[in-house]
């Protein structure tokens, strides 16, 4: 009997693994990641002379429902034209039977690892707005993602914020329907997140509204919820005891157990972000009026300084005048 090493047994299982390209336009470089149902991975389109990211199903699908979810992630994808989202280029099907779809190759970090250099609280929230506005403008097209977490948040070389991993979205109209006005409250789905049949819940706990934790219909609040955690990350990983309660009462209202006591909207939560950055009232946060006082005190303390100074010098020029 002849024993083969584990090396030589992992490099046999990846080889396995790997898809067959035969038959494509592409070249199989190596393997980038492993989602719930499919693997992505690396390939060189010959036609066109450059490498993108492949998505393939890579684990038994019988009934073929992972087939027709990974197509409709590519025609949700498609559907979502942002600089924010990673375009599709093409989509097919393998010798195999399986179907693929190509995508634009993202070089970066995840955010979860990119967060680690980022210093400040302002610099951080910036960064929460860059994430904030793909997702609306997903909703505005009638989309809800359903899986938002660092994980799935890559941050570019030069800073560009894109929003992955769409495999859990819906769309919530058909394709050839009007769409809604984007402050439109309406986006319910109704496809449930209950456990699917692969005993798999359909989310990340940390990141799920509770009404999706629980199979109920969900809608644009849920997206929400998870952008309020998400948010959450990026203060916590700084000194917690830190964060401003203004912020603090942001995070909270995003992350609200009743849904309807949930910002309504992704454009909602942005504004209040966008408030506290330039120093303004947010609306999560009520404020007494000596704390209104003091902050208009804060907003214009450059003028109010120049009129103190012309006061006193006043008030010394009327004193030391001769008499």
């Amino acid at each position: 009997m002849t024993w083969i090493d584990d090396a030589t047994l992992e490099r046999l299982r990846r080889a396995a693994d790997s898809p067959s390209l035969e038959g494509t336009r592409y070249t199989l470089i190596g393997k980038l990641g492993q989602g719930g149902m499919g693997g992505v991975y690396r390939v060189e389109d010959r036609q066109l002379e450059r490498h993108v990211a492949m998505k393939v199903i890579s684990v038994p699908d019988a009934e073929g429902e992972l087939s027709r979810r990974l197509l409709q992630e590519a025609r949700i994808i498609a559907r979502l034209e942002h600089p924010g989202i990673v375009p599709i280029h093409d989509t097919g099907t393998l010798s195999d039977g399986r179907p693929y779809y190509a995508m634009k190759l993202v070089e970066g970090q995840r955010l979860d690892e990119y967060v680690s250099g980022v210093t400040t609280v302002s610099d951080r929230l910036r960064l929460f707005l860059r994430i904030c506005d793909p997702v609306a403008f997903a909703h505005a097209r009638g989309v809800l993602h359903r899986d938002l977490k660092p994980a799935n948040i890559m941050v570019g070389p030069f800073g560009e914020v894109l929003v992955m991993d769409w495999g859990l979205s819906r769309m919530l109209f058909p394709a050839n329907k009007p769409e809604p006005q984007p402050d439109q409250n309406a986006l319910q789905s109704t496809d449930s997140s209950a456990p699917t049949q692969h005993g798999t819940l359909l989310g990340t706990p940390g990141y799920m509204a509770p009404e999706q934790q629980t199979g109920q219909p969900v809608d644009a609040r849920a997206d929400i919820y998870s952008l309020g955690a998400v948010l959450e990350f990026l203060l916590t990983r700084m000194n917690p005891g830190s964060v401003p309660r203004a912020l603090a009462a942001i995070q909270k209202q995003s992350m609200a157990t009743n849904p309807d006591q949930r910002y309504q909207t992704v454009k909602e939560l942005a504004k209040d972000v966008e408030h506290f950055l330039d120093g303004l009232p947010v609306r999560a946060y009520p404020e007494g009026p000596l704390r209104r006082a003091w902050r208009w005190i804060l907003r214009n303390r450059a003028w109010l300084l120049l009129l103190l100074i012309y006061v006193v010098v006043r008030a010394l020029l009327i004193y030391f005048r001769p008499r």
